[in-house]
């Protein structure tokens, strides 16, 4: 299983825009993708109110994990989304 573990820099955090960005890119993906805070419970990336519900703030490191074809492609464009500020 392929992960990413990414610090999240954008003042408001992976809320609203940031998370439905992240979500829709995730949905791309036939198979699962979690997302969790670093030690956390991993939720899916897919579920906009799964992602919002992990209330993860500026500063916070998640892990994001995925396992299939192009699953790391995947995560880096998704561990971009989570970085960007």
């Amino acid at each position: 299983m392929a992960e990413r573990r990414v610090s999240v820099t954008s003042e408001v955090g992976l809320h609203a825009r940031p998370a439905a960005t992240f979500v829709q890119t995730a949905a791309k993906a036939s198979y699962e993708i979690t997302i969790a805070k670093a030690g956390g419970t991993p939720v899916s990336a897919k579920s906009i109110l799964s992602v919002l519900a992990l209330d993860v703030r500026q500063g916070e490191a998640i892990v994001i994990s995925a396992e299939g074809e192009g699953a790391d492609a995947l995560l880096d464009e998704l561990a971009q989304i989570a970085a960007a500020p």
